[in-house]
Parts: C-alpha cells; sequence; structure tokens
C-alpha cells in the first residue's frame, strides 16, 4: 500500500528524458489496457472525484503535479496505530540491560583473572583476544553484507583511519594487559574510566567539539574519584601500596590510546555521514577493519614488547612457545599458569559477548540505557575483586577513601549522562 492511498499506483511511465530529445523520446503517461485512463486514478469515481494531474519539463527533469490529494493528516491515520509488542518491547529491553550489566561484571572480573596465569605472557594473551575480534567482526559484516546492510559504497571508504585506529587500538590493548596483570583487581575497574576524561579532551581538541556544564562537571568528579581512590589515605591503606607509579600510569595511557581512536572512529562516521548524503556507516565495517589492523600491529610490536622484557630477538620463538604452553596448560614448564586456558577463554568469549550485547541494546534503546548499564558494573565488579576468588585467594582490603572516591566517580558518571537525549522513534528504527 502506498504511503499516500490516492496515489495513483498504476502509472505506466517511459523513457522520462530532456525535450532537447526526439520526440519519440519524450515522457509518456500511458493508460493500461482495458481500463479507462481516468479509471487508473480512480477506479471508483462515483464516490471520489478523480485526481487532477499536470506534467511539465525544467531542463532535463519532470514533474508531476498532484492535486485534490487528502491532507497529510489522513494518510498518517493508516500508520500511527499503536504497537501491540510495546509491553513485550520494554520487557526485552529490561532483559537485554540485565544481561548486558551481567556481562559487563563478568568481563571486568574475567579480565584479571584471565591474567592471573598469563601474567608472564600477557602479549600472547592480547593477539589472541584480537585475533577473535577479526573473526567475529569480519563473519557479522559479511553476513550483513551479504543482507545488503553494509554495501559496496561502504566497504570502499580510505582505509587509512583505520591505520591510525589500529595503531591506537593495539598500544591500547598491549599496555592495559601489560599493566594489568601487575595492579589490584580492584584498581583495574578505577582506573579504566579515565577513558571517559581523555575522550572528551581529544574529543574537543580533535574534533573541535563543546560540551555542556554538566559533562564538564561530570569529567571533573570522575577525575577526582580516581585520584581520591587510589592515593588518599595512609601509606599502608592506599590501595597501590607497593606497586610503583609506572603500572597504574600505564593503564590510564592505555586508556588514553582507546580514547584517541574512539575519537577517530567518530570522525570516519562524520566523513561517512557526508560522503554518503546522510546515510550512515555500517558500525561492522569500522570495527572489522579497525580490529584487522589491530590485530597486525600487535604482531608487528612483539620484537620491541619482547626486548623491553629482556627477550632477544633470537629466543622470541620459544618465548611464543611457553606462552602457548602456558595457555594451553601442556608440558613441564607451565608453573604459574593454574587456570589456564579456562580462564583465558571463558575472558575471550565474555568480552566478544560483552561488546555485541552493548551494540544490541544502544540499538534497542538508547545512550543513556547502555552507558547506564555499562556503568553500573564498576561498583559492583569492584566489590567482587576485592574479595577471595579462585586463583586469587588473598583479596583486597577496601579502605575507606577508596570506597569515598569510587562514589564520587559513580557520581561524576551519572552527571555526565544525565543530559543525553532519549532515542525516540525506537520502534520505527
Amino acid at each position: 500500500m502506498p504511503p499516500f492511498p490516492s496515489l495513483p499506483s498504476s502509472i505506466a511511465m517511459n523513457n522520462l528524458r530532456s525535450p532537447h530529445y526526439s520526440s519519440s523520446s519524450a515522457p509518456l503517461i500511458k493508460p493500461l489496457r482495458g481500463l479507462p485512463f481516468h479509471h487508473q486514478f480512480n477506479p471508483n469515481p462515483d464516490r471520489i472525484p478523480p485526481v487532477k494531474f499536470s506534467i511539465y519539463y525544467h531542463k532535463t527533469s519532470c514533474k508531476l503535479r498532484l492535486r485534490n490529494l487528502p491532507p497529510l493528516s489522513a494518510a498518517k491515520k493508516d500508520f500511527a496505530s499503536p504497537s501491540p509488542h510495546a509491553p513485550n518491547r520494554k520487557l526485552y529491553v529490561a532483559v537485554c540491560s540485565a544481561v548486558t550489566v551481567a556481562l559487563a561484571i563478568a568481563n571486568r572480573v574475567l579480565y584479571k583473572l584471565a591474567l592471573v596465569p598469563m601474567k608472564e605472557f600477557p602479549f600472547f594473551l592480547a593477539q589472541l583476544t584480537t585475533f577473535g575480534y577479526v573473526a567475529v567482526y569480519f563473519s557479522a559484516l559479511h553476513m550483513r553484507y551479504r543482507a545488503g546492510i553494509a554495501t559496496d559504497e561502504m566497504l570502499a571508504i580510505p582505509k587509512w583511519p583505520f591505520v591510525f585506529i589500529g595503531l591506537l587500538e593495539a598500544l591500547g590493548v598491549v599496555s592495559g594487559m601489560y599493566s594489568g596483570a601487575m595492579l589490584p583487581g580492584p584498581a583495574i575497574p578505577i582506573l579504566s574510566q579515565t577513558f571517559l576524561v581523555w575522550q572528551l579532551a581529544f574529543s574537543m581538541f580533535l574534533l573541535r567539539r563543546s560540551y555542556s556544564l554538566n559533562r564538564l562537571a561530570g569529567c571533573f568528579l570522575v577525575a577526582a574519584g580516581v585520584v581520591l581512590a587510589v592515593t588518599s589515605g595512609s601509606e599502608h591503606n592506599q590501595i597501590l601500596s607497593g606497586v610503583g607509579i609506572l603500572w597504574p600510569a600505564m593503564m590510564i595511557v592505555s586508556t588514553a590510546f582507546q580514547a584517541v581512536a574512539s575519537v577517530l572512529k567518530e570522525s570516519v562516521f562524520l566523513d561517512a555521514a557526508t560522503r554518503f548524503k546522510g546515510k550512515l556507516l555500517d558500525i561492522f565495517v569500522v570495527n572489522s577493519f579497525g580490529s584487522g589492523f589491530q590485530a597486525l600491529f600487535v604482531l608487528l610490536f612483539l620484537p620491541f614488547l619482547s626486548n623491553l622484557k629482556g627477550i632477544p630477538l633470537s629466543e622470541l620463538h620459544s618465548y611464543l612457545r611457553s606462552g602457548a604452553a602456558c595457555f594451553l596448560h601442556v608440558g613441564n614448564k607451565t608453573t604459574g599458569c593454574d587456570g589456564a586456558p579456562l580462564l583465558p577463554i571463558l575472558y575471550i568469549i565474555t568480552n566478544i559477548a560483552f561488546n555485541i550485547s552493548v551494540l544490541n541494546l544502544l540499538k534497542l534503546s538508547s545512550a543513556v540505557v547502555s552507558s547506564l548499564a555499562v556503568m553500573s558494573s564498576v561498583p559492583i565488579s569492584i566489590y567482587i575483586l576485592s574479595l577471595p576468588l579462585p586463583y586469587l585467594p588473598e583479596g583486597v582490603n577496601l579502605s575507606p577513601y577508596f570506597v569515598l572516591g569510587s562514589l564520587v566517580l559513580m557520581v561524576g558518571l551519572i552527571v555526565y549522562n544525565v543530559s543525553w537525549p532519549l532515542k525516540q522513534n525506537s520502534d520505527n528504527e
């Protein structure tokens, strides 16, 4: 059924061309055989007056003028009926939100647990995780391409931005895993929230964005909460007591790399919207090519990273074999690899499922709902990581200053997100 029921739906139009061509090429509106011409526009002329029309040329285009159309409100009535599945949709969004929160908590906890057996081989885990992303994202992109969602035009966009995105994400994941292996579990979710501060700063600098007062205040509270949580209190009660400055600084720098990569991804979407005249670029195009270059750079970093660990290039092959043996937990030299391969595999699967769940929740609801779902996992994961866990039996004592800093950080995240506009007309998308 056409959007406007009174529009002519049986017009046979041939060769709409410029009047500069010969008369044989002029546009024709021909009646279908066996039916008077005006009846094709109005099958029941006794009840509704026929539609008046005219065709005129303007340079190389032709336009069809229609008169006596019904008002637009009449057409909207055909499509304004409420969705009978609205309550079910709300329930579905609630279930997806709960699943996202659960996966976010599991992702943060398993991130630390997976680094326990792979403490000496964080690069191996980073490479394995990256290749998992490549396989999942390119498989999804292939299915979306066959479904017509991702087009040839999208796949033909310039690839050089993805080179920088892959480089930055590779630096972020490697430095994050190296530092995460050395940090106490509860400190990792706290330090990773500096991503928001970096993202806002780089977005203002690179994209010339301006932000409202509540977002600036939210970022300030996040930064203040991080500082309060990890530095306040006596030296004995600090969460990072005995860790040193290198590893928390490396974790913060890793979030900076990831923040710049996210800003570059945003610029890719903005450029594609202009290039495709308003059509949105499929997100799996960006994630697939970004993860592909990320895997390449993680592999290229191997000689440099092994040199930092004091491993000569000639012994690199032996290091990789030891990493694979530790991951698979086979062989004689697997001391300290207890928990592998179960914990690393669980982390990789959970991490991929979590990212897909966030994208799905964002599509179903809004940026606010997905952001709040991820935010709510921070205090819960901090509490869980402070408890005695398998392969982390000692646990961590949380000082009052750490708890206070965590609360300030959560308030900052809420203040930052509270003014985000809800997604409109999600039922129609």
